[in-house]
């Protein structure tokens, strides 16, 4: 359960889903600490509610002073699984900012600056990742997105720290990058349909950026959570209350999901 002499850091801070993960856990109280490339982007969306440090998970020498006493670490980072300006392209033969370097190596580097008491590692990867060689995902993974995916991982397995990986569909609503944070905090706090949550790669959809950043918080109040990973998407009639205890402890959860 978090609780507020818990502290969490956000790579991925200033993301689509990390700024939303920021906004979830500041609106429980939740000390938390951003990690993002740019301070000045930091500083223009979170103002003085969270503490920011400078740091790239592809660089494994800036995470030391990042990772220093935090209890949970949430990991939003990615980039775009086709060729795009976001890949880095100054030098056009090795782009600086691929799937590879962000979602494999970089995860890795991060999984190894991680304390060696870390309470829970959340790490938001794809649905697709155990499926990659099946339409519609091996389009998906033309240029290596899943494969990166299941290395990031993969990377977390072999560390044996808690962790919890949260497999979302295709990401809808948002990103909001272009809002503060007081906008983000009075932001409607649900997607607009069900949350369908189901574990052994089985789900195809769309999912909601702000679900999947009040999943990966709501994981951490819940010890059954550990060791897991879920696919979330968003399908069907939303209910007046999401009762995350129920879809992310169920033993079934939905396995057997139709749409």
């Amino acid at each position: 359960m978090l609780s507020n002499s818990d502290l969490v850091l956000v790579a991925g801070a200033t993301g689509g889903v990390g700024q939303l993960v920021i906004a979830k856990l500041l609106s429980k109280n939740i000390s938390v600490r951003a990690l993002t490339r740019s301070i000045n982007k930091a500083r223009q969306m979170f103002d003085d509610r969270v503490k920011i440090v400078v740091g790239d998970i592809r660089y494994p020498e800036t995470l030391a002073t990042a990772t220093n006493n935090v209890t949970h670490i949430i990991c939003c980072t990615g980039t775009t699984a086709f060729p795009s300006k976001r890949w880095d392209f100054a030098n056009f033969f090795q782009p600086q900012n691929t799937p590879t370097a962000v979602d494999a190596e970089g995860v890795k580097n991060l999984v190894a600056a991680a304390p060696f008491d870390l309470k829970r590692f959340v790490f938001v990867s794809s649905c697709g990742v155990l499926r990659k060689d099946s339409f519609p995902f091996n389009i998906l993974n033309a240029f290596g997105i899943l494969d990166a995916k299941i290395q990031g991982e993969a990377a977390i397995l072999a560390s044996q720290l808690p962790y919890t990986i949260i497999r979302p569909g295709r990401l809808i609503d948002g990103p909001y990058t272009s809002y503060d944070l007081n906008t983000l905090l009075k932001a409607k706090t649900d997607g607009k349909k069900a949350v369908i949550i189901g574990t052994g790669d089985t789900l195809n959809g769309e999912a909601s950026r702000i679900d999947v950043a009040n999943v990966c918080v709501e994981c951490l109040n819940y010890e059954a959570t550990a060791g897991k990973a879920f696919e979330i998407i968003n399908f069907g009639e939303r209910p007046p209350i999401t009762d995350w205890e129920q879809l992310l402890t169920a033993e079934n959860s939905t396995h057997n999901f139709q749409p």
